[in-house]
């Protein structure tokens, strides 16, 4: 049976973490080991992990400390202390069902794939505004397993690579996202580009808890802006395709059209209810930053 490593960045959710990692505790395939790497260079997630060992879980921790503020070099040393011939991540703020793991193994056999990805479900807290619920904003695109993903569409969260793909790569996240965000991508888009296949499996479900900091408009629009700058950072480095001098312009240039478009729709779509309305702003933010790549401008979600 082959082996495998999971691997979780963390940076000062020690709740979230110990809730997570009694999941894992229950999962019907248990990780071979867990590799813990702590961004927090006071060690927040420590006792948490002391905790575990002594409880006897039923897996190797291994727990290292990467001072640096920066996720890509966390993500690194997660990869670089892994020995699993699979090397599966999930965030820190996620909850993972007992067949999680064995799902996203499971696809990775019945579909012959390199790589798998699975559903992150938003759970919103009570006290969310009815805005925030009606809009479903933390949603993303859902596939029938076994679909290959388009490489527009790649994320991390709930994620399974054979650890072959990813090792001897120097290195495997790069650290120009390291405070920005969007090594995720960039890493899946390459190994596309190389040759992996990674495919869908939508039974691999995991949740995630929506922070109250995230229910608002300026959360909304901080991240549609970042995810912006990666789609076109990612774009611009030919990750979707070759990109000619005409196609930078064109690309640029139906930014700024969508902007318009999209403040325009934002504008008079007040009456018909906060969420539409929001829905039309985040297009508005998301095409900004698009456009913010032209003059080097990169928002620094990690910072």
């Amino acid at each position: 049976m082959a082996t495998v490593s999971l691997c979780i960045a963390t940076y000062r959710r020690a709740d979230r973490l110990e809730s997570l990692l009694g999941d894992i505790r229950r999962q019907e395939r248990i990780p071979d080991e867990i590799i813990i790497v702590d961004n927090d260079a006071a060690q927040s997630a420590k006792d948490v992990v002391a905790r575990q060992v002594a409880a006897g879980a039923p897996f190797s921790i291994r727990y290292e400390v990467q001072p640096v503020k920066n996720i890509s070099l966390t993500r690194n040393k997660t990869v670089e202390l892994s020995s699993g011939e699979w090397i599966a991540f999930i965030d820190d703020d996620e909850r993972a069902p007992p067949t999680w793991l064995r799902r996203l193994l499971d696809a990775a056999a019945e579909y012959g794939a390199d790589g798998v990805l699975g559903p992150v479900d938003p759970v919103l807290p009570q006290t969310a505004p009815p805005w925030i619920k009606r809009g479903r904003f933390y949603d993303f695109p859902r596939m029938p397993s076994g679909t290959v993903i388009p490489p527009n569409r790649l994320r991390f969260g709930n994620v399974l690579l054979k650890g072959s793909w990813i090792r001897g790569k120097t290195p495997p996240f790069d650290p120009s996202y390291g405070l920005t965000g969007g090594e995720d991508g960039d890493l899946l888009s390459r190994l596309v580009c190389e040759g992996a296949r990674i495919v869908w499996c939508d039974e691999a479900l995991v949740n995630e808890p929506v922070e109250q900091n995230r229910l608002s408009i300026r959360w909304l629009l901080r991240r549609a802006l970042s995810g912006g700058q990666d789609f076109a950072r990612h774009t611009m480095a030919g990750r979707y395709g070759a990109v000619s001098s005409a196609a930078r312009i064109t690309f640029f240039g139906r930014a700024f059209i969508q902007a318009l478009g999209a403040a325009i729709l934002a504008l008079i779509s007040w009456p018909l209810g906060r969420h539409v309305s929001a829905h039309w702003l985040t297009k508005v933010s998301a095409n900004l930053g698009k456009l913010s790549v032209m003059w080097g401008a990169r928002f620094r979600e990690y910072a």
